[in-house]
């Protein structure tokens, strides 16, 4: 009788188990949910999530609430995510600077980019930019790279701060090409921008949404991008694969992420309702105004994205010898 009894009891235990996954996202969502962007308004993560934000909302039910934490690179934001009630009603941007660029360069980071997350999607990716100065000495890649290679030392790049994905696309780039270009972090993309529009620095390796304004007004001089295939926008700049630097080829993603304890039911329910999303065509064409393209994968795939950019990533700082010194 009583090992029955014990057979009944785990029956019942297996059933519930069974039941709690489909019952917890049927009654989700219930509530406002808050996406944490973990940079401040008006840069390209914070247009993404905002573009995406708007229409899950409706699709869900209930209203997305974005949420800007910026500071230390992304990871103050991300921090908050990974500690969040993993409840479905906290989630996160995941950039390449979040995920993969901090934690490689700052060992104190607070939080693990695979353990303490719970991969959603790739909502978009948009493609890196090499730009110089009007005034720089070259018209096109190749007379650049002459350039550069017959002044090692004297040539700099600006970046939006150390351990930047902009100073990560130039660390990959000197070594793919085997030059010596100088460093030069600001506190953001705007003062890096600004010096570059000067004259003050030769170079820069950013997002191009930032710079896009700037290359259509002749400000700045487009040379190569990081992306698949040619850019509609940019038809006579070559990709950085076509001029053979596969590695520096790299987009950047914006993802959307939950904590690592979150229900799988629930995860499921969100990658479908934002892969739904992306595929509406006035997401489309407002993410590709931006200067971003809809993704919208597996929860599997972008946590395969994150861990090959982690590896990619701490190969680099430790081969470039790249130290973080909390600034």
């Amino acid at each position: 009788m009583i090992f029955c009894g014990i057979k009944k009891t785990l029956f019942t235990a297996m059933l519930l188990t069974c039941a709690t996954g489909p019952a917890i996202a049927d009654n989700y969502p219930s509530k406002t949910i808050t996406l944490v962007v973990p940079f401040a308004a008006g840069g390209t993560t914070d247009i993404v999530a905002r573009i995406v934000a708007d229409k899950l909302g409706k699709e869900l039910g209930q209203s997305v609430i974005v949420d800007n934490r910026g500071g230390g690179g992304g990871s103050i934001g991300a921090g908050l995510v990974a500690k969040a009630a993993p409840d479905g009603y906290t989630l996160g941007v995941s950039t390449l600077s979040t995920h993969a660029v901090i934690s490689a360069c700052n060992p104190k980071v607070p939080y693990n980019p695979v353990k303490d997350f719970k991969a959603i999607t790739n909502m978009a990716s948009s493609p890196n930019v090499l730009t110089v100065n009007p005034k720089f000495p070259a018209q096109d890649f190749k007379q650049f790279l002459t350039h550069v290679k017959k002044n090692p030392g004297k040539l700099s790049f600006a970046t939006s701060g150390q351990c930047s994905i902009q100073q990560m696309v130039g660390e990959q780039f000197k070594v793919e090409t085997g030059t010596d270009i100088l460093h030069v972090p600001y506190r953001g993309a705007g003062p890096a921008l600004n010096d570059l529009l000067g004259g003050s620095v030769d170079m820069m390796f950013d997002n191009l949404p930032s710079s896009m304004s700037h290359i259509k007004a002749d400000r700045l001089r487009a040379l190569a991008v990081a992306w698949p295939n040619r850019l509609e926008s940019l038809p006579n700049v070559p990709t950085f694969k076509e001029l053979g630097l596969t590695a520096v080829n790299e987009p950047v993603w914006y993802g959307l992420v939950a904590p690592a304890a979150t229900p799988d039911s629930i995860v499921q329910k969100l990658n479908a309702a934002t892969v739904k999303v992306l595929k509406l065509p006035e997401v489309q064409e407002r993410l590709r105004a931006s200067g971003a393209e809809p993704v919208g994968n597996t929860p599997a795939q972008h946590s395969a994205e994150i861990r090959q950019e982690m590896e990619r990533m701490h190969a680099l700082v430790k081969k470039q010898n790249i130290q973080f010194d909390g600034s």
